[in-house]
């Protein structure tokens, strides 16, 4: 990961004011809930509708609470000459680019998450999320080259690739089984994530499209994409119950839509070597409340790996460097 850029250079002419340290603070511990409850959300989900279904609803409803938020706030940007721009853009390749981004922060990892748990447990795909900092460095530095990686950081990958290896537990899997399928489509749907990162610093990340506004186009879009799928994937026959209906409203409302706004403000106080600390708090939560309500267990080699992942990730980051410890 590259080192720590301001909202400024993230998101150049956001006209918006920083949140106090108490506000980040409860936004990032909300977030972080927010986000490790969703895996436990589309298992509970999934006992009455398709995996389909699942990421159709959380994306619909996430781009319908993220453009209400729009519709009422209607966010400006603010020039360097001081004139107020408006709140959507007017560029066509601004928007192929966010066709390009609901598909990879969205529409693919929603759908491969959702398919996913029908064969893995919910702590173990909230632990491949975790992958998503390996996956962002790999991205950004092959394929977009908007970062350089020094040796430490090259070490943290390797690291990094090396617990996956270890969750996934080569030597106990005789074939293609629907364990091992499920978890690599987790980490395809983390691979896409690590594609977004990238694609925005290398696109989007210089034009001036307020936070509110970025997040909307990103999920709208999104949004846009899956009702066109509808036919596919939507039309099928449900089980509703109250724990299912909740469960959808909490991805799309909360997941997709809230905690979006939350990892902006979050970003904007923190910076986004701060923000990616989440990454450390969404697998806790899923394992914690996959063994508590849904009685999950994990195999020894599972934590282990997750363990040599965020290790990884510390290298990655820049947090943790060979031959010595450097402050976060």
């Amino acid at each position: 990961m590259s080192e720590p850029r301001t909202l400024q250079q993230t998101q150049p002419g956001a006209s918006a004011t920083k949140p106090g340290p108490v506000s980040a603070w409860v936004q990032f511990l909300a977030m972080g809930l927010v986000w490790g409850a969703s895996f436990l959300f589309m298992k509970v989900a999934l006992d009455g509708v398709s995996f389909g279904q699942v990421a159709w609803s959380r994306t619909v409803l996430g781009g319908l609470a993220l453009g209400l938020i729009v519709l009422v706030t209607r966010p400006h940007v603010t020039a360097p000459d001081g004139t107020r721009g408006p709140v959507l853009p007017r560029e066509p390749i601004v928007w192929v680019h966010f066709l390009v981004v609901s598909l990879t922060t969205c529409v693919i990892p929603y759908l491969c998450f959702a398919w996913a748990e029908q064969y893995v447990s919910s702590s173990l795909a909230s632990i491949y999320n975790a992958t998503t900092p390996i996956m962002t460095a790999i991205m950004a530095t092959l394929v977009f080259r908007v970062e350089k990686l020094g040796a430490s950081r090259w070490f943290g990958v390797g690291l990094g690739i090396l617990g996956v290896l270890v969750v996934i537990g080569p030597w106990q899997l005789a074939g293609l089984t629907g364990s091992l399928a499920g978890q690599i489509a987790c980490l395809i749907a983390t691979l896409c994530y690590g594609i977004t990162f990238g694609y925005q610093r290398r696109f989007l990340s210089q034009r001036p499209i307020a936070p509110a506004t970025f997040a909307f186009l990103s999920i709208g879009t999104a949004a846009v994409v899956m009702l066109v799928l509808t036919p596919v994937l939507a039309l099928e026959p449900v089980t509703l119950t109250w724990p299912i209906v909740l469960s959808l409203l909490a991805l799309g409302v909360l997941g997709t839509g809230l905690a979006y706004i939350w990892n902006i403000n979050v970003l904007r106080a923190w910076g986004p070597t701060g923000i990616s600390t989440v990454t450390y708090v969404t697998p806790v939560v899923g394992v914690a409340l996959g063994m508590a309500i849904l009685g999950e267990r994990l195999s020894w080699h599972e934590p282990v790996g997750a363990l040599v992942v965020f290790l990884g990730i510390l290298f990655a980051q820049g947090r943790l460097r060979l031959g010595r410890r450097v402050p976060a």
